[in-house]
């Protein structure tokens, strides 16, 4: 099977390859998948659309609370993606799948589904507006919509220089040099990862149309985390599927004697059990189609 570069990550550089960091990450997701589904309401002979359903991750946990006569439609832009979900699927014939971006979901006819999901995609869109008109359009009278997207305007506003919330006065020239090649990328206004908040989600769903919107928010700032563990696997981890893994982003940002002082001291921080400091910010929506 082909890839590209979101399955990929979805697949391999998400995690660096690391089974514990893969494990830390699979937690943290059926989380995210739970809380989704659990705000969707799942009748058992729904039809679901999974927009960005990227490997299955929503669109699979939903498949389980259907019965027989419920239905998921996986949406994704990736081929490779889409192509993963059909493999897992199997001859399930609750399953279809559509190539399609959260924009413009043509392929799908007007008030032809009873529920909406999506996990970390408006994060990616240009045109937030018209992916919840799309969201809409899409789903019949009474249908819902329940949505989930990581906040990164906070951590731009609150940490920019801050890669893993370490505060180690023998490297922060170092760190900050290595932040800085994510950070210039994702000034507000000019990437689509940080030009919003929960505040525009929310109005973004009243201009679409639906009504009972209701947005949970959660902001942690400076939180104790788990610690930096395997330094290794961890350089090989990319925080997005658009953006280099922290060890590219040294090799980016840093002289050859650079690269070795920090290398050599977050190895020495990963050995000593050094906790990280968790800043983020997350926000689930749901509502629904008068």
């Amino acid at each position: 099977m082909g890839s590209d570069e979101w399955t990929r990550w979805l697949l391999e550089r998400r995690d660096g390859g690391n089974a514990e960091l893969r494990a830390q990450h699979a937690f943290s997701l059926e989380v995210f998948r739970d809380q989704v589904l659990d705000r969707a309401a799942l009748a058992p002979d729904d039809t679901v659309l999974d927009v960005g359903a990227g490997t299955g991750l929503i669109a699979f946990g939903a498949l389980e609370r259907l019965g027989p006569d419920g239905h998921v439609i996986f949406s994704d832009v990736s081929d490779a993606g889409l192509e993963e979900c059909r493999q897992r699927a199997g001859n399930d014939k609750r399953c279809s799948f559509v190539h399609a971006a959260a924009e413009d979901l043509s392929m799908i006819p007007d008030s032809s589904v009873d529920v909406v999901t999506t996990r970390s995609v408006l994060i990616y869109c240009d045109h937030k507006s018209a992916a919840f008109r799309e969201f809409f359009r899409v789903l019949k009278p009474g249908g819902r919509l329940s949505i989930f997207e990581p906040v990164n305007r906070f951590l731009l506003e609150h940490r920019p220089d801050s890669l893993f919330g370490l505060r180690d006065p023998e490297v922060a020239d170092l760190l900050a040099k290595v932040v800085a090649v994510y950070r210039d990328g994702a000034r507000r206004g000019e990437n689509p990862m940080t030009d919003f908040d929960e505040r525009d989600l929310l109005r973004w769903a009243a201009e679409a149309g639906f009504d009972g919107v209701e947005v949970d928010y959660r902001a942690q700032l400076d939180v104790p985390a788990e610690p930096i563990g395997d330094w290794e696997a961890r350089k090989a981890i990319s925080p997005n599927p658009l953006a280099p893994t922290y060890g590219e982003a040294m090799t980016a940002a840093l002289s050859e004697e650079e690269y070795r002082r920090l290398d050599t001291r977050m190895t020495q921080l990963a050995q000593s059990g050094t906790p990280t400091r968790r800043t983020l910010a997350t926000a689930y929506l749901r509502a629904l189609h008068p």
